[in-house]
């Protein structure tokens, strides 16, 4: 397939003008689509219930399939958010996905932007993935693994992606998680061709949850995933002649930043110090050198080597002792302030 460039100048406007949505470290209010307004449902027949006039979306998982939606459009770069509550109790082996992909476009070189929650037994907290592919490039897997200062199967969280031609950025209630910056030396790798939005719930038994050693239990089934505040908010595309159909457009450029703010910086350093627990470009026993586009941050660094010498720093596992977080999930709570 040859693709037809002339979607790279609107997306280039658009970073100019729509995708720093997050200004001094508070959202603009960006418009809430109803489900039929921006997505189509992609599998899971009556697993996928719309509520409140289509303002929420219940996904759910049982013994007999998953489910899932998809945006009706194509994107090249934008701001792209979900509230979400995840299932509570035993969740081992479920994965819910909230992600961008065009591998049903190109099967063979696709780009896909990851949020991955995934379950745990009980009395264990989820965990959240991010991951970034660009032009089919699977074999270098970009994870990293955080756990959260709350419970998000407790109430709604906002997730967010924001992708521009330059950096990719994932939040959780504002506060940034990740900046994934493009280099040259990553070359094809960043994702730069026009994706869709998915949603999924699934069985992620044989690799969630410590590798699959705990799958799921039907037992506790249905598993429910709840979204609502849909935004997208970015530059539609044919998805035949990849040419924009319609680009949202900001009302002041000069409101507008792509950068992390200083308050931001500091948060998200924060977060990543006390609540990273896998960052693939330190990890030794995947990479000798790591990939080109990591910059190492030597006091990460050391941090994961603690956490896990075999994994970050060519150890020894000492079998008998356990890497236990630095404070209690009420203390954690606390967090939030001084993420």
């Amino acid at each position: 397939m040859v693709m037809k460039l002339s979607y790279l100048g609107s997306s280039l406007f658009l970073v100019l003008t729509l995708v720093s949505v997050l200004v001094s470290g508070s959202e603009k209010r960006l418009p809430i689509l109803s489900f039929d307004e921006g997505y189509s449902q992609l599998f899971g027949d009556d697993n996928l219930v719309v509520h409140r006039d289509g303002k929420a979306v219940h996904l759910s998982l049982n013994e007999r399939t998953g489910s899932g939606f998809v945006s009706q459009d194509l994107y090249s770069h934008g701001y792209f958010s979900a509230s979400i509550k995840l299932p509570a109790d035993y969740t081992a082996g479920v994965v819910v996905a909230f992600y961008m992909s065009n591998g049903d476009i190109f099967e063979k070189n696709h780009d896909e932007i990851d949020f991955e929650f995934l379950g745990n037994i009980r009395g264990k907290d989820w965990r959240i993935q991010t991951n970034v592919y660009g032009n089919g490039s699977t074999s270098v897997g970009r994870e990293e693994r955080y756990n959260l200062w709350f419970d998000p199967a407790d109430d709604f969280h906002q997730y967010s992606i924001l992708w521009t031609d330059s950096q990719i950025i994932f939040y959780v209630d504002n506060i940034p998680l990740r900046e994934f910056k493009r280099t040259a030396a990553m070359g094809g790798d960043f994702p730069s061709k026009p994706m869709s939005l998915y949603a999924t719930i699934w069985d992620g038994s044989d690799w969630a949850t410590n590798g699959g050693k705990y799958r799921v239990n039907y037992k506790y089934a249905p598993y429910v995933a709840e979204f609502s505040d849909l935004i997208l908010h970015g530059c539609a595309v044919d998805p035949i002649e990849f040419s924009s159909k319609k680009c949202e457009s900001a009302k002041s450029l000069e409101e507008l930043s792509t950068s992390i703010t200083p308050s931001q910086r500091s948060k998200m350093d924060s977060f990543r110090r006390k609540h990273m627990t896998y960052s693939y470009c330190y990890d030794q026993t995947r990479y000798k050198v790591p990939p080109p586009e990591c910059v190492i941050n030597p006091k990460e660094a050391e941090r994961l080597k603690k956490f896990d010498p075999v994994t970050f720093g060519g150890g020894r596992r000492h079998h008998g002792k356990r890497h236990h977080r630095s404070s209690s999930r009420a203390a954690s709570r606390s967090d939030a302030d001084s993420i």
